[in-house]
């Protein structure tokens, strides 16, 4: 459901393709990353080198419309469109090294790329290369290894938030998803690399894609209020049965989407109840004071730390609410919606994730800031209390929510 066009919808994968995305996703693994091995580029230049300036010269460009070297007496200007030059100029050498026929230096390119789009915002930019880069990384992702694959994926998810959900965005996904698509129900294919894949299906899909979506936790905040039921009575008991599984971040994820389902239900139904929940209550209950020696202390503690909130709010409807700060905003995360909306965007954004709250107007629109703020230094001292801070937070969030329901709905009803 693109945002710019009132209503995005995600795509609708079909049989194996939708079960390989939700069970990928759940496993909550973090994709390898590409090494930095500060390969020489054919200009001489390498590409950690590359990304270091690439970064520090978006940092300067973004502070002020220009900056005064104060140690010199004449009070010298630094001319931001040079530096702006410059620094596009080395993204477009990252660009042209991811076709590079070195293995290193691709992967270099990418990690620098990733790097780059995850930090900043560089739509103009974008906007005009975007069809290279699409091409460019088709092939990363056709003719690349698994480690290769995976980080062309995620520099995939990384440009499809930095276009947004226009037509831009939309046209470049177009390219990009039969081969994402083909590598997620390979067999053969990397864990790494599909799940990697995965989670840029999913986010392409949330952000540009114009078709229904009903696969993974992310997609499924976005599915009809019509289609939710079937859903949930579907997934339940499926997931139910994954929290006997060995591996503890796939355990979490799957905590983590039982508590999202049950918002859900209850959205669209205040007395839902799963049929089986004395015996999902159970297992959650296991989990969350689980004191097995043979787990790594921290998973131990991890888990149960999560646990004891499914379990929370699955009995009581109790959240643990969480405060995001950036600049003199800060976002609330006070539902288990909301939670898979930001994290879904940190797990691509990664610290960078707070300069896109910012400054992104995708991220604004989806929870619910409008405009980026342009405050003056002194404006600072009168901010608003938390509290009123808050309200407005939901408030509008939970108005954007109610109005794309209604637009998918009426769109469901059409198909």
């Amino acid at each position: 459901m693109p945002r710019s066009k009132k209503g995005k919808k995600g795509a609708s994968s079909k049989g194996s393709l939708r079960q390989e995305v939700l069970q990928l996703q759940l496993s909550g693994k973090s994709t390898p990353r590409s090494g930095r091995n500060g390969v020489k580029a054919e200009s001489g230049v390498s590409d950690d080198d590359l990304a270091s300036e690439v970064l520090s010269h978006y940092s300067s460009a973004s502070e002020s419309a220009s900056v005064i070297d104060e140690g010199t007496a004449g009070g010298e200007v630094v001319d931001e469109q040079t530096a702006q030059e410059e620094t596009e100029d080395k993204l477009k050498q990252c660009i042209d090294n991811v076709m590079d026929k070195s293995v290193k230096v691709r992967m270099s390119a990418l990690d620098s790329l990733r790097q780059a789009f995850s930090s900043r915002l560089l739509v103009d930019f974008l906007l005009e290369r975007r069809l290279t880069l699409s091409d460019c990384l088709e092939r990363c992702l056709r003719k690349g290894g698994g480690e290769e694959q995976a980080a062309a994926a995620t520099v995939c998810a990384l440009l499809c938030v930095q276009l947004g959900g226009g037509p831009e965005g939309e046209e470049g996904f177009k390219v990009l998803r039969p081969i994402l698509s083909s590598i997620l129900i390979d067999d053969c294919a990397s864990l790494s690399a599909r799940q990697s894949c995965a989670r840029a299906l999913g986010m392409c899909c949330y952000v540009s894609s114009a078709e229904d979506a009903e696969a993974w936790a992310l997609l499924i905040t976005l599915c009809p209020a019509s289609h939710l039921s079937n859903l949930i009575n579907h997934h339940l008991p499926r997931l139910q049965a994954c929290l006997d599984s060995a591996d503890v971040n796939f355990r979490i994820a799957v905590g983590e989407t039982i508590a999202l389902l049950y918002e859900l239900g209850r959205d669209i139904d205040r007395d839902f109840e799963y049929e089986d929940s004395d015996s999902l209550c159970d297992a959650l209950k296991s989990l969350a004071t689980d004191g097995n020696k043979h787990r790594a202390k921290n998973d131990r503690r991890k888990q149960r730390s999560i646990f004891r909130e499914v379990l929370q709010y699955i009995e009581n409807e109790d959240f643990s609410e969480e405060r995001i700060r950036f600049g003199v905003e800060a976002l609330y995360i006070d539902c288990w919606v909301r939670r898979r909306i930001y994290d879904a965007f940190k797990e691509v954004s990664e610290s960078g994730v707070r300069h896109h709250l910012q400054w992104n107007p995708l991220l604004r629109d989806i929870f619910g800031f409008g405009a980026p703020l342009i405050l003056d230094p002194s404006v600072k001292s009168s901010k608003i209390s938390r509290t009123e801070r808050h309200l407005y937070n939901s408030a509008a969030f939970k108005a954007r929510t109610k109005l794309r329901n209604k637009v998918r709905d009426k769109r469901a009803d059409v198909m």
